[in-house]
């Protein structure tokens, strides 16, 4: 064998192993909380990411080396096999990395972006693609619980983007309506409504309720059994609280269309296996192009096409 028939031979070999290598889908997690969440690296896995590279403790301050790192190791034609989750138990700060990700491309030079911090994107999704198949969401009347939460706001939004009438509750009326009136603003469909507290356990604020999801705090009570049984136009009822009392009371966890009142409850497991369906198709979507980025509204139409 001649020299140079080695020499193309081993330049081809080189030129396969490069190929294999950079078509390695890698994902790089970006986490504000001093240890990435466990839960996210297993779903990244489980969705097809061949390398995961977790960092934990990112701030604003800190994200765009990483991003930089992601952009410049790889060929424009290959950036579509980077992308980047956004997580953290801290959905503000995880918004705030998110457009720092962002504001770090250079035109073309950009890598597809997920933002789940806390489940807040899926786990909203999934809860109202649930809803949604018991009743058209246009003109619906829907009641949110816990409305200025960082899930009860992507909740009432998802519904009022699908024509619903929804009411937002909250402990504070002016919280409530300050939420409203911003959400409102961005959303041209549907309307938004503020109810705050002690007008959100009457009976008036829920009535003609065909939906009630209850997005509160872990361990809050947010609707008695006996709210929940004269609510006579109720259809569908979830509660995304995992954590004992229940905020819909009369639901539990692993609740899935079960009857409840005059309708049917869903349990934070009952809507689990939607969001995780949700979580990992998102995850492979990232990697369909280099320039996707997947908030709430993204991630909900990937939800309904499930």
């Amino acid at each position: 064998m001649s020299l140079c028939f080695r020499a193309k031979l081993l330049k081809k070999h080189a030129t396969e192993i490069a190929s294999e290598f950079m078509t390695k889908r890698i994902l790089i997690q970006i986490d504000s909380d001093p240890h990435p969440s466990a839960f996210d690296s297993v779903v990244a896995i489980d969705s097809g990411a061949d390398h995961l590279l977790r960092y934990g403790g990112v701030q604003v301050t800190n994200v765009e080396p990483l991003v930089h790192g992601a952009m410049f190791t790889r060929g424009s034609e290959e950036l579509q096999n980077t992308a980047i989750f956004v997580g953290g138990s801290d959905v503000g700060v995880a918004e705030r990395i998110l457009k720092a990700c962002q504001d770090a491309f250079f035109g073309p030079l950009r890598v597809s972006l997920m933002l789940d911090a806390n489940g807040c994107n899926t786990t909203a999704s999934a809860a109202v693609v649930t809803a949604s198949r018991h009743l058209d969401l246009k003109n619906a009347k829907a009641v949110v619980l816990g409305g200025t939460g960082a899930v009860g706001r992507r909740v009432a939004q998802l519904l009022a983007r699908d024509g619903a009438e929804v009411t937002l509750t909250s402990r504070s009326s002016e919280r409530a309506s300050a939420v409203c009136r911003e959400m409102q603003s961005k959303t041209p469909s549907g309307s938004l409504r503020p109810l705050g507290h002690p007008s959100a356990q009457s009976l008036e604020g829920f009535r003609d309720a065909q939906i009630v999801i209850g997005c509160g705090a872990a361990g809050v009570e947010l609707l008695t059994k006996e709210r929940v049984q004269q609510i006579e136009s109720l259809e569908v009822a979830i509660d995304l609280n995992a954590v004992p009392p229940a905020g819909i009371a009369g639901i539990d966890v692993t609740d899935k269309a079960k009857p409840l009142g005059n309708g049917v409850g869903y349990g934070a497991i009952g809507v689990g296996g939607l969001k995780m369906k949700t979580h990992r198709a998102a995850v492979k979507a990232l990697f369909e192009s280099n320039d996707r980025v997947l908030d709430a509204a993204e991630i909900y139409k990937i939800a309904k096409s499930i």
